[in-house]
């Protein structure tokens, strides 16, 4: 396991007062990624060391200090440049990396379906393209200008050339899977069946509740990013309508431009929902700063007008617990309080979303005689069937529409019945 020392840097008052909260969170994604964090360190330095970043004395003491404790990673909490990294492993002597490229790291090692594996390797290529000059005795360290010319400027360009020819493939491929996501959201665009979408702050228990909720047996760990592909099911009420429930990546405050880039495919299904469930870990120290991030990453992949419900998600490890699920009897509000671990407030979280996504349907029963048999077939494309009985001169249905779609039905309504 390798051993990590981590660093953030603050240049004002409030970075520093933050800086807790960031670096315990990258000690967190240092874990993830499968390596263990032996040392924080801070430096508030008001003008960031263009080759540095941090100060160069800053730098030769971390150098002694990875030699005191044997540590083999030097992981920066913010984006280090290509010069700043380079520079940083030619001081310390040791593999240095950013926060991005822990994340890439990261999400490259939970990737498992080729989507997301193709969008992590994006995201990476993209990432390691500007870091090639210079890099590395397996790139001959040598760059451009005069006496540098010769092999290795010839390997460095030849890596290039590769990296861009694999990176239009990756674009190209991606931009099928575009296409194909754009014709399956229009196809579930036409039906009548209604989608809602978990986000949330990575670790806010988003695969948990979205087990329970489709009876799924997703991965669920306490680490950061435990899940990445996104995935989508069907879940079923009490009153035998259903939904769709889709589950995306973890959100985290900063997340890399890359990787927002190379996720756009997958991101945009959350645009495409009627609703939206913002689950947040009610028990987090860091809990407004989490919120925060996820409505930003919200507002920056352009979503605006769906209603959003704010599940406050752990209540079980709080001791007002049964007051929080008393408030989601109050009808107007957008907040649920459930543990999606111990199942408690799931009912009244299930009605508020019902509420949202079957607001503009009304429940019909309908007698069809057994000449319009030929119209059944046509009810699952523009309503959601509740209930279909044969009997021995009718057909008895149970639906959800919208009640101007019922128009060409009226004589088969059973009067009373509709709610």
């Amino acid at each position: 396991m390798e051993k990590a020392i981590i660093i953030n840097l603050s240049k004002n008052k409030k970075e520093k007062t933050k800086s807790e909260e960031s670096l315990k969170e990258l000690s967190g994604l240092v874990k993830a990624a499968g390596a263990q964090t032996i040392k924080k360190q801070r430096q508030h330095k008001p003008q960031i060391n263009p080759k540095f970043f941090i100060g160069e004395g800053k730098a030769e003491e971390l150098k002694k200090l990875k030699d005191q404790l044997n540590a083999n990673l030097i992981v920066f909490d913010q984006a280090l440049s290509p010069v700043q990294q380079h520079a940083l492993e030619e001081k310390i002597q040791c593999k240095v990396i950013d926060r991005t490229q822990l994340i890439l790291d990261i999400f490259a090692q939970r990737a498992h379906s080729n989507e997301g594996k193709l969008q992590v390797e994006l995201a990476q290529l993209n990432y390691m393209l500007p870091r090639l000059t210079g890099k590395g005795t397996a790139l001959s360290r040598l760059g451009g200008g005069i006496g540098t010319r010769g092999p290795g400027e010839k390997k460095l360009e030849e890596d290039r050339r590769r990296i861009q020819d694999r990176i239009a493939k990756i674009n190209n491929d991606i931009r099928k899977i575009q296409k194909r996501r754009r014709n399956q959201r229009q196809r579930r665009s036409k039906g009548p069946i209604p989608v809602t979408s978990i986000v949330g702050y990575t670790n806010a228990g988003k695969s948990t509740l979205f087990n329970l909720l489709t009876h799924e047996n997703k991965f669920v760990s306490r680490q950061l990013f435990a899940t990445l592909d996104p995935v989508i099911r069907r879940v079923n009420l009490s009153d035998g309508s259903f939904f769709f429930l889709s589950d995306t990546v973890g959100f985290i405050r900063n997340l890399p431009s890359e990787l927002k880039t190379a996720f756009q495919a997958t991101l945009e299904e959350v645009n495409q929902a009627d609703c939206i469930c913002h689950v947040i870990d009610f028990t987090s120290e860091y809990l407004t700063s989490q919120i925060t991030a996820v409505e930003k990453t919200l507002a920056e992949i352009g979503v605006q007008d769906i209603p959003v419900i704010k599940v406050y998600n752990k209540i079980d490890l709080l001791n007002n617990k049964q007051e929080l699920l008393a408030k989601n009897r109050e009808s107007n509000s957008d907040s649920a309080y459930i543990s999606a671990k111990q199942g408690l407030g799931i009912n009244s979280l299930k009605e508020k979303i019902s509420s949202i996504i079957f607001k503009d349907l009304q429940t019909f029963e309908l007698r069809l005689p057994k000449s319009k048999k030929n119209l059944i077939h046509s009810f699952p494309k523009w309503s959601i069937v509740l209930k279909k009985r044969e009997h021995r001169d009718c057909f008895f249905l149970k639906i959800l529409a919208e009640p101007k779609k019922m128009m060409n039905f009226l004589p088969f309504i059973q009067k009373g019945d509709q709610k």
